[in-house]
């Protein structure tokens, strides 16, 4: 097994007034060229919105794009005609392909919006935009699929992405999908470790050249795990 530690304050930062955001890999003014994506990776943002703002109307092209909300609710408006209210515990996908124009606000008077926003790349472009969300109340969950097994959400990628929430003396064993993927591991809230890795909050860890690995939970713990094609 080959891994690569990201530690969470050395992730990129954006400060905005009304957004706050912290980047895993190179987004918008911060440039870092060893952190340009992993494998069909390109993006995961962790943002906190100010209450009674948000993004205007803006486009995306040949991304699939998976939103993860954990407090708030984002308000989405995009020119397929969906106005949705997505709320915690909800997941969103969208495929933006041939061109998708949105808009995601915090229509909230007091409450902040904090989400994860991940950007996976298609294994085609110019497919015809798509868009779809569901709730996840479930402690282990396969939230995003190629194919939409185990009630999961389909993008147009061979990737895969599953929250874990693990219990101290409870260990958690993911097994790889497919060969020659990697996994991107990202520690929500907690504290875990993957064989000689401590992770803490907000913590990551590529993981490579394995078909399986166990993490374990010295206290009650939140663990993404997208894991995407590599070559």
């Amino acid at each position: 097994m080959t891994t690569r530690y990201y530690p969470a304050d050395e992730r990129g930062r954006g400060e905005h007034g009304w957004l706050s955001s912290r980047f895993s890999f190179s987004f918008a003014e911060w440039y870092s060229p060893d952190r340009m994506g992993f494998g069909a990776l390109r993006v995961l943002n962790d943002d906190t919105i100010a209450a009674a703002s948000g993004f205007g109307l803006h486009g995306h092209k040949d991304m699939e794009i998976i939103t993860i909300v954990t407090k708030g609710t984002v308000t989405h408006e995009d020119n397929m005609g969906n106005l949705k209210q997505v709320p915690a515990g909800d997941v969103q996908v969208m495929s933006a392909g041939t061109g998708v124009i949105h808009g995601e606000r915090n229509d909230s008077s007091s409450e902040s919006l904090e989400l994860f926003q991940i950007w996976i790349t298609p294994r085609e472009k110019g497919i015809v935009p798509q868009y779809e969300q569901k709730a996840f109340p479930e402690t282990h969950a396969l939230l995003v699929s190629p194919d939409g097994r185990e009630g999961s959400l389909r993008i147009q990628q061979d990737a895969f992405i599953t929250r874990a929430n693990i219990e101290p003396g409870m260990p958690f064993e993911y097994a790889l999908h497919k060969t020659h993927h990697g996994v991107f591991v990202f520690l929500v809230e907690g504290e875990v470790a993957i064989g000689s890795n401590a992770l803490e909050a907000r913590d990551a860890l590529e993981i490579e050249d394995a078909q399986d690995f166990l993490m374990e939970a010295a206290s009650s713990s939140t663990v993404l795990l997208i894991e995407v094609p590599i070559v």
